[in-house]
Parts: C-alpha cells; structure tokens; sequence
C-alpha cells in the first residue's frame, strides 16, 4: 500500500498545507465518508458542511475558500481542488503499475513480436505476429491483439480487451475492459434475391495519442483507409464509431451514442449520452450535442449547440418543445373554427 505525507502531496499539486505537513494518507476516499489515513478533497460549495465533520487526514480545497468553522484536518490549498485531486488519482495510478512487469503464464506471445522495455502481459493474454508493442505497455488477462498491431508507449490493455489486426494505437492510451478496436464495418451490399452480400472490411483503426476508450464500446475498422480517433479524444462505456469515422482532437462522447459511417466530428466537440449522426455528415469544431438529440444534416458552422430529433439549434428545438405542448389546445380552436365557419357558410 502506497502512502503519501502532506508536504510529499503539497509538492505534487503545487499547493500551500495548513495544518499538519507530516500527517500520513495512504487511500482516497469521499469527504462525507472518509476516515483516518484517507485523502479527499472539496471542489463543490454544496459539500462545504462535510470538511467541518470530516475524518480525513488531508483534504484539498480551493485558495480562495474562507473557514467558516474549525476543520481538524490538514488541508491543501491549490487553485482547483478538483484538479489537483485528478492529478494525484493519476499519479497514485502510474505508481501502482509501475510494478507490473514481464510475462505471466500462460500467456501466448508470437515469435515475431517485437516486446519494449517496462513491458507487462499478464496471464491468458494473446499477443499475435509481428505486432510492435513500445515500451511501458501493460496487456491485461483476456486481452487479444491481433496481427501487425502496432502500439505506443504508456499504454494500458485492459481485461478482456479486443484489438484486431492491423489497428495502430499511439501513446498515453487507456482502453478499458471489454472494448473492441477493428471489428468489421456493418458493409453489406443488397442482391436481387433480397439477400444481403458482405463487404470485405479491409482497412484499419488509427487512435492517436492521450485516447481513452471506455468499456465495451466498439470502434469499426474502415472498410477502404482508417477510421481515425485524434488526440486527446476521451470515449465513455457503450460507444459505437461505425467504419471510415474521423473523430477530432479533444472531442468527449458521453454514453450509448453512436456515430454512423464517414461521418467526421470536428475538434473539441462534445456530445451528451444516447445523442448520434445520420452518416456521411460533417460536425464542425466545438460544437455541443445535448442528450438524445440526432444529427440528420451537415452543421459547419463552429460552437454551435444542438439538441433534438431531427437536431437543431438548442434555442429554436426549446421553443418547438414549448410549442409541441401547445398542440392539444390548438387542435380543440381549430376544431372550434371550423365548426363557426360552416355554420356561417349555412347560413349564408
């Protein structure tokens, strides 16, 4: 078990103890539950009551917080708590898996792999020909990855993880369990028996450095070139990116969404849980997709925000909601009208 003084975290985050710089943390826990030894931190107002009661040995909290009664733990100060905790939840990570190294059994590594420096590959893992693995990379129980893969530096395999042959993967990745990278595109050709004919899927995945991919989504390989996931993307469980997608850097995809193929996301777009695109459409830069809205067109106009079925312009799809609910009424005046104007035509 790794443990860490107040003045060894202070150095870390950059941050100003008050209270006791010996005092000894060795796990994280949240501020309303956590005990003696523990870590936590305040980020949110609505929590401030909890670091009055707390039993954490250390908490961070924001410069600018003003006491409003005495806390019995050492606090930190830094400019963003909820910063600085990330940063040591990362920190405390890499150091626990800076332990894991060599080659468990039984494991399969193909002859012709070519393994880097710092490597791991735990027990029933497959590592299969002429894959190029870089250095630090941990291939967890369960993992596959297939032929002429190739991987960067500082990567984590967890378990029971899919990458398929040929897909190329930079560095500073973590790919979470039950993830797929390279099935097949969903190509299928109609015949005049009104049978479907498969078509081969014969390109690859490409995901660029600083990439996180959740469990058990899936990423298509392309059927002619890649599908592309740019640095710095940040995938949530339960995503589905269909063949030839190009996802741009820094986009953040929220649960069950899924994107349709040839479809290309922009930089910096972010798109909220159960949200998709029709295919073949473009998303320019920094646009916001809210919850269970659907793309259906092109948007190339940057920062937008969109959200509805069919998508469209955030301010627009609420007053078409507020109109929606106005429907019943409007339905029983014109009902009404009707009603007056053929009795008026009768008496005419």
């Amino acid at each position: 078990m790794l443990s860490f003084t107040a003045q060894q975290i202070a150095l870390l985050v950059q941050g100003k103890i008050e209270g006791d710089a010996t005092a000894v943390v060795n796990q994280f826990g949240k501020i309303e539950l956590a005990i003696h030894g523990e870590l936590s931190f305040l980020a949110n107002p609505k929590y401030e009551e909890y670091l009055y009661q707390t039993k954490a040995s250390i908490v961070l909290v924001n410069e600018s917080l003003v006491l409003k009664k005495h806390c019995t733990a050492t606090l930190i100060r830094v400019p963003d708590a909820y910063t600085a905790f990330a940063t040591l939840l990362v920190k405390y990570q890499e150091m626990k898996n800076e332990n894991l190294t060599g080659v468990q059994t039984p494991s399969f590594i193909a002859s012709t792999v070519t393994l880097g420096s710092q490597h791991f590959v735990a027990a029933f893992a497959y590592i299969g020909e002429n894959a190029i693995i870089g250095n630090n990379v941990k291939i967890f129980s369960g993992a596959v990855i297939g032929e002429n893969v190739k991987i960067g530096n500082n990567v984590i395999i967890h378990p029971g993880v899919i990458v398929y042959a040929d897909c190329i993967l930079g560095s500073n990745i973590i790919i979470h369990s039950g993830a797929i990278v390279g099935s097949d595109g969903f190509g299928f050709a109609p015949k005049a028996d009104g049978s479907y004919q498969k078509i081969p899927q014969l390109g690859n995945v490409i995901i660029e450095d600083d990439v996180e991919i959740g469990s058990n989504t899936t990423i298509d390989r392309a059927t002619i070139g890649s599908t592309i996931i740019k640095k710095g993307v940040k995938l949530d469980n339960l995503i589905q990116i269909a063949h030839n997608v190009e996802v741009g850097e820094n986009t953040v995809i929220a649960a069950q969404s899924g994107i349709s193929g040839s479809t290309k996301l922009g930089k910096g777009v972010m798109m909220g849980g159960q949200s998709g695109t029709m295919g073949h459409l473009t998303i320019a830069d920094g646009i916001k997709i809210a919850a269970r809205a659907v793309i259906t067109k092109n948007f190339k106009e940057a920062n937008m925000t969109l959200s509805g079925y069919p998508a469209g312009e955030q301010s627009a799809a609420y007053r078409m909601l507020v109109h929606q609910k106005s429907l019943p009424e409007l339905e029983k005046r014109v009902k009404e009208l009707e009603i007056m104007v053929q009795h008026l035509s009768q008496k005419g």
